[in-house]
């Protein structure tokens, strides 16, 4: 599913310099399993206008790679060591790179396709259609398309649809600091005040404290109100 059939969807890093049709298409493989980079390099190798040109184990490796070898695509897994996938998508969002970003994981849930997509990802792959999709994925991406997998798509548009009913809410979660928010969520996950403090390294006071600053900014009061708030946003899968 490409992006005319997407047009809602978040766009990448925005680079408009794409390849021609008639051009190779670079690719780079990020995954820290060899495994698996060797059966991806297998299906591309069949593609006459698709050509791996570096194999990553990491993410800052492949934010490195993808630069210096001016690739058009990043296919990436998101667990990696060193920098994860999310990490490395943001990142060479952040340099404006000319790579395209796409993900190849076993996730297909909203909590992850949404985030991915604002961090800059171009497309969404799940790895079991990775042997029927892949060549196709990697030719949509470089080419300036959005790709995304019909049932990621259900996923997406719920998960849009979601952030944009909660978007006062979301506003307002972003003016707490850090640790606001890091006692919000346990606070909502049902953790007491002692328990909070030793995960935080903090006192029960200080989480005492906290808590009053949230009441205060948020107007939340019992530990009810904690979690509707934080089932609104999907505070509680981060």
């Amino acid at each position: 599913m490409t992006a005319d059939m997407m047009d809602d969807a978040p766009r990448g890093n925005g680079s408009t310099t794409r390849p021609a049709p008639s051009d190779v298409i670079k690719v780079i493989l990020a995954d820290d399993h060899a495994v698996v980079r060797a059966g991806l390099k297998a299906v591309l190798g069949a593609a006459k206008d698709i050509r791996v040109v570096g194999e990553a184990g990491n993410g800052r490796d492949a934010v490195a790679m993808a630069e210096r070898l001016d690739a058009d695509v990043v296919v990436m897994d998101l667990s990696m060591p060193e920098m994860d996938g999310t990490a490395a998508t943001k990142a060479l969002a952040a340099a404006g790179a000319r790579a395209r970003v796409l993900v190849l994981t076993m996730h297909t849930e909203e909590e992850y396709l949404v985030p991915l997509l604002e961090a800059g990802a171009a497309g969404y792959l799940v790895k079991s259609a990775a042997d029927r999709e892949l060549v196709d994925a990697v030719r949509a991406v470089a080419h300036g398309d959005t790709y995304v997998q019909p049932s990621a798509a259900r996923a997406l548009a719920r998960g849009l649809r979601r952030r944009e009913e909660h978007a006062d809410e979301r506003k307002q979660f972003e003016r707490l600091t850090d640790r606001e928010r890091d006692v919000l969520r346990l606070v909502a996950a049902g953790f007491s005040a002692p328990e909070i403090g030793e995960r935080l390294f903090i006192s029960p006071k200080t989480v005492d404290t906290y808590k009053q600053r949230i009441g205060e900014k948020l107007g939340l009061t019992h530990r009810s109100d904690y979690v509707k708030f934080a089932v609104k946003l999907g505070l509680l899968g981060e």
